[in-house]
Formats: structure tokens, C-alpha cells, sequence
């Protein structure tokens, strides 16, 4: 697995949305039980803080150490640093494995082993994600989908299409469950939109390789677009995949 973001990860906490409380929910719902759920590559804590209020043990993990620094603190909440494949759980231990936003960065050959090996019979795994955020307004859509794909498109990581693909074509070996389609709503300034792009891998990447920031052009570009002293309604799509281990 890749770690894409404990560079970032205060931007990651502040400003990456946090899942329906009714996703969390659902995935409790198609557990065979509720004692203990892993959230993997918890990143800091969005997850596992909506699973702690349905299972009576969430263990979280993820391999950076700056992330978890970050990671909200609950009584139910245990986070162990290591990586996907390579977890500290006893065997068939799981009632429930969630990976949210992070699925693509896997070798999943290897991961589903782990997954195998401590889920207990008649578990579930859930791989949650979102893809490209919907600007509810014409212009700003059409200049994200440009700064998306032609101004940082060449700095994504090759894995990042699976969640463009919105997962339905990640190899998942297990009997599939229903999984309904939700979506985050959020009215945005434009200072939180900045700091959402300012959390995105590539964006990373490209001011890796050029020693430039180019959120920071594309923020003159925004403000030309949006709506002065406005907010504008942003729409997030969650996509996955459920099945019975």
C-alpha cells in the first residue's frame, strides 16, 4: 500500500468529507454480528467514528503515524499502526472489514488473504468510496474537470481509475450484497474547496516534480467563477462494493 498522505494529513482531517452516518448503518446491518469491525487504512478516524456507533469494537489501522495522530479518539476505538496486509487481528476474529477511500491502493491478491483469514464464517467486507466531486454550478464544474484531468491528470497514480470506475472493476472474489448508492451534500466557500484540492495525492505529486503549487493558479481561475460571497452546494457520490467473506 501506498502512503499518499501523511505529508498531508492536516488537510486530509480539516477538509476531506466524512461519510453518511447511514452508511455505516447499512454495513452493520449486513454484519452477522456487531462485536468487532475493521476499519483498514483508517486514515484519520473518518470511518471508524460511524462504526464505533454500531459495533462494540472498532479496531482501525493504517501505516502512517501522522494520520492516526489526527484520528478521532473513542472509548470503542483501537488504532494500531501496520499495514493492510499485514495485520495484528486474531484469526476469524472480524464480524466486518471496511476499506473507505482506500481499496485501489492495494495489492489486492495479498489483502484479500488477510481478509480471508480474519474474517469469521458468514462475514462481510465493504470497500466504500468517492469519486470526482459534483460542483452544483456549470463553470466550476467545467474548470475542475480541466484542472482534474489536464492540469494534474498525468500525476495520479495509475490506481487512481479504479475509483474513477467507481470500483466496479476491482477484482472482488466474494457473494456480492446489495449496496445503495448515498451521497454527501456540503455548501462550500471557496477556502474550503482550496483546502480540499490542496489534499489530493497529485496535487502532492506535481508539487513534488515542479516545485510549484498549482492549486494555487487555479484558485485565480475559481474566483473568477464563483459566486461572490456565495456558497456553492458540492455533491459527493458514495460508491462500493459489500459481500460475505
Amino acid at each position: 500500500m501506498k502512503d499518499n498522505f501523511s505529508g498531508r494529513s492536516d488537510a486530509y482531517a480539516n477538509f476531506r468529507p466524512s461519510y453518511p452516518p447511514a452508511l455505516a448503518a447499512a454495513i452493520a446491518a449486513q454484519s452477522p454480528a456487531n462485536h468487532l469491525v475493521w476499519d483498514c487504512a483508517t486514515g484519520n478516524g473518518q470511518m471508524a467514528k460511524l462504526l464505533a456507533n454500531h459495533f462494540q469494537q472498532v479496531i482501525a489501522t493504517d501505516i502512517s503515524a501522522n494520520q492516526l495522530a489526527l484520528a478521532t479518539q473513542l472509548p470503542n476505538i483501537e488504532y494500531r499502526q501496520e499495514p493492510s496486509h499485514q495485520s495484528t487481528l486474531l484469526d476469524h476474529s472480524v464480524d466486518a472489514v471496511v476499506i473507505a477511500q482506500a481499496i485501489h491502493w492495494f495489492d489486492f491478491d495479498v489483502f484479500y488473504k488477510e481478509v480471508r483469514r480474519v474474517v469469521r464464517p458468514g462475514g462481510i467486507i465493504a470497500v466504500v468510496g468517492y469519486p470526482l466531486l459534483e460542483p452544483r454550478h456549470p463553470a466550476i464544474q467545467n474548470a475542475l474537470l480541466h484542472f482534474y484531468s489536464i492540469t494534474i491528470g498525468p500525476y495520479w497514480d495509475n490506481e487512481r481509475h479504479f475509483l474513477d470506475e467507481e470500483y466496479e472493476t476491482i477484482p472482488f472474489p466474494f457473494e456480492e450484497l446489495p449496496f445503495d448508492e448515498q451521497y454527501m451534500v456540503y455548501q462550500w466557500d471557496i477556502a474550503t474547496m482550496i483546502g480540499f484540492l490542496n489534499s489530493w495525492s497529485a496535487v502532492q505529486h506535481y508539487i513534488d516534480k515542479n516545485g510549484s503549487n498549482p492549486v494555487t493558479a487555479f484558485e485565480e481561475e475559481l474566483r473568477m467563477v464563483w459566486p461572490v460571497t456565495e456558497k456553492v452546494a458540492m455533491y459527493f457520490k458514495v460508491v462500493g462494493r459489500m459481500g460475505r467473506v
